[in-house]
């Protein structure tokens, strides 16, 4: 059994260094958290727990994130750097392929590496993700303006204006979680993240990864999208979690893994 200690890896791109830690034992299989989280999530959403008495987990902070360099350059966080990161930290394994599983923005590096690595991926898992540019997407998953109170405020002056604009407040684990963070490199990736292109039906159509797609029902931002490429992609399994958002899909483990596992046992 292999016991977690984090590790790093440099992405030989632009020598950014990416936090990982290996869990477990069997087929290897890359988690990718979402923004503002790291990998963390999913220990504590019970992922860990659950499989890693038949994967080897990878588990990865993104540049930006958790205890991953975070730089402060928008350019730096151009998705093929990103997506780079995945392969830099299989390389560090000398590990040839694995399977991929990410959530929200770890759904979208997890296509990326679809797209432009498919010979590293033995199975593709997006989970709330979208191929679909981003533009303006913080403002409408947050509220508007946010990154610009996010560089130029801080931390605490975001999650005050998220907080005020909620139906709920901001849970403990939430805060902590986004508290964490860099607050000018979380800026710099979410303008970055306005900006990059979308996927191309056309290269949807041409992705032979075995590829499963998840979202919650009530995932407004996420579910149409998540339908959309599931029509696209050759062969894609679709599940659709019933009463979940973009904010609870991925804390739901139990329903989660309920449509990977028997997904990854076939592939």
């Amino acid at each position: 059994m292999q016991t977690g200690r984090v590790q790093h890896a440099t992405n030989p791109a632009d020598g950014v260094r990416i936090a990982y830690e290996t869990v477990g034992d069997g087929e290897p299989l890359v988690l990718i958290h979402g923004t503002a989280l790291s990998h963390a999530i999913w220990r504590g959403f019970g992922y860990v727990a659950a499989l890693r008495d038949r994967y080897r987990l990878i588990l990865v902070d993104l540049r930006g994130h958790g205890r991953s360099d975070k730089p402060h350059d928008e350019t730096a966080y151009a998705m093929d750097l990103v997506s780079g990161d995945i392969l830099a930290v299989l390389d560090h394994l000398k590990m040839p392929s694995a399977h991929v599983l990410g959530y929200s923005l770890g759904g979208r590096v997890a296509l990326a590496l679809a797209v432009g690595a498919p010979e590293r991926l033995e199975s593709l898992i997006i989970g709330g993700g979208s191929s679909r540019p981003q533009a303006c997407a913080f403002d409408r998953l947050f509220f508007p303006g946010c990154v610009d109170v996010l560089d130029q405020d801080g931390m605490d002056a975001f999650l005050e204006q998220w907080n005020s604009r909620r139906s709920w407040p901001i849970d403990a684990g939430t805060r902590a979680a986004f508290k964490a963070n860099d607050a000018k490199a979380l800026a710099a990736y979410m303008r970055r993240s306005g900006v990059e292109p979308g996927v191309d039906d056309e290269v949807l159509r041409g992705i032979a990864v075995p590829t499963l797609l998840f979202v919650g029902s009530h995932d407004t931002e996420r579910l149409g999208d998540t339908r959309r490429a599931a029509a696209l992609i050759p062969g894609a399994s679709l599940a659709i979690l019933p009463g979940f958002d973009h904010s609870t899909t991925v804390a739901a483990s139990t329903e989660v893994l309920a449509a990977v596992e028997p997904f990854l046992a076939r592939t």
